[in-house]
């Protein structure tokens, strides 16, 4: 397959209707919402708080994926996905989860729901959360890139529905739209420079005037694969807004949560204290600041330092990894080639290290005073023990000592100018 630029064909999938209803491949006799309804009803109805819905649909689609971000998404803690599909989060609605990983349904019985949101018939509010990027389906003559399902076109011929027709269809009547993963937000790797899809982010293939039932944009969770607990924290927040219990999520410029991507990876890196200093690491194992290895977490937008991968745990540079920018629009072609030093480091790296060689002396200055019992200096044995410290004080230090006490002390009184 590939794509015809100079012809578009939009409105090949318009006309097509539903082939007949079969329960297929349901083993367990139930649909997915008798067995969610089942597991919540020793705890009880789920508590609303006065909010108009009492469920919630979401429709799970995937593009160009690599399963990825569904992964990290069953591994968020904060809140769980379980406690999103059964209701136990106060004020959150009930979840009624429409996955193709995850469902217990197949078959007509699975798209049944879906076709009735895109009707209108479904008599309920859905949220659409689209993983991976959109192909260009549009511009196949012939064929798909991914698709979901299938319906039967005038002439009896079944014809495979893409997901990004699925999403064309069902965003207009959505709550909410949430793009989960680089590649639904920006494109990201399937979108990369040369591809063959004419790949393309959710924004993108809505375009920028898309505004969802409620007025809401496209919710962007960037990542590759997203932190889990960013997307579940920001269905959360959405839903409760829904409720009309919160207030509506402050995104930024780019539709990002702006309270969990306002930051860059650097400034929660618990190795930016040594890019203060002017150190770097010279080989992966280091523990000094990885920029001079290709990271780029200076300039990079993503909480991964400051809340782990999974549960607090994990992240690329907690576990010694350099940021190569995957959550940022931008993302590959930009930041590519990987683990090479960014180019923005010939003026911030040099300066750093200039600053540093100032301050790394003083500090160790400070160090070795406050590293010593007022006892030891007074009495003048050193310290007690044999753990090997250097007990002897040059001029040099007793002058710095004495310029030290007379900083720290300025400016107090009483008592507290005499400590120490």
């Amino acid at each position: 397959m590939a794509l015809t630029e100079t012809s578009a064909h939009p409105t090949r999938y318009e006309g097509l209707t539903a082939p007949p209803y079969a329960q297929t491949g349901n083993i367990a006799g139930a649909t997915a919402e008798e067995w969610v309804r089942a597991a919540i009803k020793p705890r009880g109805a789920p508590s609303l708080m006065g909010g108009p819905f009492e469920r919630v649909h979401v429709f799970w689609l995937a593009g160009m994926s690599c399963d990825g971000c569904s992964i990290a998404v069953l591994g968020a803690t904060a809140p769980a996905v379980e406690s999103l599909l059964t209701g136990t989060i106060p004020g959150v609605p009930l979840l009624l989860l429409h996955h193709t990983a995850l469902q217990v349904e197949a078959g007509e019985a699975y798209m049944e729901p879906m076709r009735k949101a895109a009707e209108g018939t479904l008599g309920e509010a859905y949220v659409v959360v689209y993983e991976g990027s959109i192909a260009n389906e549009d511009k196949l003559e012939a064929g798909y890139w991914s698709a979901i399902g299938e319906e039967v076109s005038a002439s009896g011929e079944k014809v495979q529905v893409p997901s990004a027709i699925w999403l064309r269809r069902l965003a207009p009547k959505a709550a909410a739209v949430m793009a989960i993963g680089t590649c639904a937000t920006w494109g990201g790797v399937p979108a990369a420079i040369n591809n063959a899809t004419g790949s393309m982010s959710v924004g993108d293939w809505l375009g920028p005037q898309y505004r969802s039932a409620l007025g809401l944009p496209v919710v962007n969770i960037p990542g590759c694969a997203p932190i889990g607990d960013n997307f579940t924290e920001t269905v959360a927040v959405t839903l409760l807004f829904l409720q009309g219990i919160g207030p509506a999520p402050e995104l930024d410029e780019l539709g990002r949560p702006a309270w969990l991507f306002g930051e860059t990876v650097h400034r929660g890196c618990t190795r930016a204290g040594y890019y203060e200093e002017g150190t770097f690491a010279k080989k992966f194992g280091d523990k000094e600041c990885l920029v001079e290895l290709g990271c780029w977490g200076p300039v990079v937008q993503c909480n991964i330092t400051s809340r782990g991968a999974i549960n607090h745990m994990g992240g690329c540079m907690n576990v010694g990894g350099s940021c190569i920018g995957c959550t940022m629009p931008g993302f590959p072609d930009k930041f590519t080639p990987f683990y090479k030093a960014p180019p923005g480091l010939l003026v911030s790296g040099t300066g750093s290290k200039l600053l540093g060689s100032f301050v790394r002396p003083l500090r160790l200055i400070t160090q070795r005073k406050l590293n010593r019992e007022v006892r030891w200096d007074r009495g003048g044995n050193g310290m007690p023990g044999g753990w090997g410290a250097d007990l002897s004080t040059s001029t040099f230090d007793r002058v710095t000592d004495k310029f030290y006490d007379f900083l720290r002390h300025r400016g107090a009184h009483g008592t507290t100018k005499k400590a120490g």
